[in-house]
């Protein structure tokens, strides 16, 4: 299991007790950053694309991936970092400090294929200098605003990517979202408490790679950022959701997915089924 320790706010002295995400490497066994429990928790007053990221390594297979930095969201509004132990590949608080926003999608990529950074990214969109910066994906939305439609008007299959990875897990929902139509995609502007944000016109989307069920708090945090952004909400998730997250998500209007290992976003109520059978437009 992972580890879990006390954590206290700084900026309002409450107490959490903060359990480490779980990420599933490559080899199946999951990856947990080692929290330093003499360490103190520092709250994100400007966040940079460099320092959310952590390089672990498997104990299982001693593969090194980026994950992102665990971080927790207190009851305050304060959203803390929460301090790491030095991993034994001395990379722990460096996160991607060795590249720039544009680099990091090929970063990751060539862990698992090799030198070829246009892996996730050359069977949609092809080779693009300018794409945006901002998206964990780095696909080009505007190439792909049309990706998911054929000749005749109908949408082709959806083609999935195999998840292997955090960011195989971001790739595949950004994907997605664009095969039903969605336009614009980008990292949203609001880090959510767990995972990784997307937004697009009109939408905000959360993708969560953990190995742990989408929970309650979870959905209600997605949904009230979307309110304040007048945006509609959709939920995709590794390992699925608790009951009362699936409850909850039913009453508030979300749609959730579970996204499977071959990479094919599953509906998971009845909301889901809607928008995959109507795609954006409905």
């Amino acid at each position: 299991m992972a580890e879990s320790m006390p954590v206290r706010c700084p900026a309002c002295r409450r107490e959490h007790l903060y359990a480490a995400p779980s990420y599933p490497c490559v080899c199946g066994a999951p990856v947990s950053p080692p929290l330093d429990p003499r360490g103190t928790p520092t709250t994100v007053t400007h966040r940079a694309w460099d320092d959310g990221w952590i390089t672990l390594r498997c104990g299982a297979c001693t593969r090194e991936n980026q994950w992102p930095y665990p971080e927790l969201g207190c009851t305050c509004g304060a959203v803390l970092r929460i301090a790491v132990a030095e991993t034994s590949s001395g990379a722990a608080a460096e996160g991607a400090a060795s590249a720039g926003a544009e680099a990091v999608p090929e970063r990751d990529a060539s862990v698992e294929t090799g030198p070829a950074p246009e892996r996730n990214a050359s069977a949609e969109t092809g080779p693009a200098p300018e794409r945006d910066a901002s998206t964990e994906t780095g696909l080009a939305p505007q190439r792909d605003a049309s990706a998911g439609a054929g000749r005749d008007g109908r949408r082709r299959a959806f083609q999935p990517i195999a998840i292997r990875t955090a960011r195989d897990a971001v790739t595949v929902a950004a994907l997605y979202l664009r095969w039903l139509g969605y336009q614009d995609i980008r990292r949203a502007d609001q880090r959510p408490p767990s995972g990784i944000g997307l937004a697009a016109r009109g939408l905000l989307a959360q993708v969560d790679p953990t190995v742990r069920p989408a929970s309650e708090r979870d959905v209600e945090c997605l949904w009230l950022t979307a309110m304040t952004e007048s945006s509609r909400c959709v939920y995709f998730s590794l390992a699925g959701y608790a009951d009362p997250a699936r409850h909850r998500a039913d009453s508030l209007g979300i749609p959730l997915f579970v996204l499977d290992l071959t990479g094919t976003p599953q509906p998971v109520n009845t909301l889901a089924d809607e928008l995959d059978a109507t795609g954006a437009q409905a």
